[in-house]
């Protein structure tokens, strides 16, 4: 029998090659005065932000480099109060929308990102609906244009931690996959694997429903099919919307069934490291669902063959067909193992007890061991 389930999805959305030209209607029928969040290189993105800063009364825009922190979030919140926004607008990859979010909800419910951080933060309930946010990703990775949760560093603490809430799920997406084109070979991999993951780990979740299935199946074809075509000729617009199809769809996968392992541990291995985020969902893809596989009855199984099927796109392939596939592809895309971002054996038992702690974690498929993580660390550093 299905169980019942709850979805959490943005008010509106549009997908497709040239829709990024609908943004100054789009933020203009949210508000005038607009907070604007980008990546590190503002000009990058200039063709799409020029129209829309035509229309409005203020704008302030705020570049982030890397992965944001708790710091870049009282800065963003700062130059929105600066100018009083009423609507906040993102046009970047995973980091700028999830900066652009965590803005928007401090712009409307007041005080400090600390106030509402899990984990190390005091977690307050966000009780005020954000401001406005409009998503525009440039990368096909994160989902973030339709999660609800902001992921912040914490240098102090030497974590990255979520703000989250229902609450802070953009107010429209515009996914347009012309906006990736541009994006260089390594970036494409990493976000690619990070796109993939967020649809494998729903779709074996202990919270899997229907409709994350259905997501979660159309986002591993089209990765299947695409993410080593949009690593090799990034000119390619049909392998990236492909992309930023499987990217958007984990994103909607992750939001209302769960991730597993594979993000459990890479809150905390990117707090420790640095590492792109991507990069260390790559690293451990395949020893979760090796440790996964060994503890999995006929039910869970069942759900990897059908995985390794999409993947492959050999009708008869077997979960371990899979597995072995996620490996060259891993190779394929250049993507080293743990140990070369620093990360080391001694570090083994800190990292599993914090991983372990990892909301995440909650919906790996089976409860895995202190031992057994331990192993699936051990073996993502080594890259085996």
């Amino acid at each position: 029998m299905t169980q019942a389930f709850e979805l959490a999805l943005p008010a509106r959305l549009s997908f497709g090659a040239g829709r990024a030209a609908d943004l100054p209607t789009v933020v203009a029928g949210h508000g005038r005065r607009v907070l604007v969040v980008t990546g590190g290189t503002p000009g990058r993105v200039e063709d799409v932000l020029a129209p829309v800063r035509a229309g409005m009364a203020a704008v302030a825009v705020v570049p982030v480099a890397g992965e944001p922190t708790v710091e870049d979030a009282r800065a963003a919140t700062r130059a929105g109060r600066g100018i009083d926004a009423d609507v906040v607008l993102a046009v970047g990859g995973g980091s700028p929308i999830d900066l652009a979010k965590a803005a928007a909800m401090l712009l409307a419910n007041g005080g400090d990102p600390m106030d509402y951080l899990e984990v190390v933060g005091r977690g307050q309930p966000i009780t005020r609906d954000p401001l406005p946010l409009v998503a525009a990703p440039t990368t096909a990775g994160t989902g973030a244009e339709v999660t609800a949760n902001a992921v912040l560093g914490v240098p102090e603490h030497g974590v990255k931690v979520s703000l989250r809430h229902p609450r802070m799920v953009p107010r429209h997406a515009v996914v347009d996959p012309a906006l990736t084109l541009d994006c260089p070979p390594a970036v494409t991999a990493a976000s690619g694997m990070d796109a993939l993951t967020q649809c494998l780990e729903p779709y074996v979740s202990n919270r899997a429903n229907p409709v994350t299935d259905g997501w979660a199946r159309t986002g591993l074809l089209a990765a299947g099919r695409s993410l080593r075509v949009a690593h090799r000729d990034g000119a390619d617009l049909a392998a990236r919307t492909d992309m930023a199809l499987c990217s958007t769809l984990g994103g909607l996968a992750l939001a209302n069934a769960k991730l597993g392992a594979v993000h459990g541990f890479a809150g905390v291995l990117g707090g420790l490291s640095g590492a792109s985020h991507g990069a260390v969902c790559a690293a451990l893809l395949t020893p979760v669902c090796r440790a996964n596989l060994a503890r999995a009855d006929a039910d869970l199984r069942g759900r990897f063959d059908a995985v390794a099927r999409w993947l492959t796109g050999d009708a008869g392939a077997l979960a371990e067909d899979g597995v072995a596939w996620l490996d060259r592809l891993v190779d394929d895309l250049g993507i080293p193992p743990l140990a070369a971002h620093g990360l080391t054996a001694r570090q083994a038992e800190e990292v599993v007890a914090m991983a372990a702690r990892a909301s995440s974690m909650q919906g790996n498929p089976v409860p895995l061991t202190t031992e057994e993580l331990t192993d699936v660390y051990l073996a993502a550093l080594e890259g085996r």
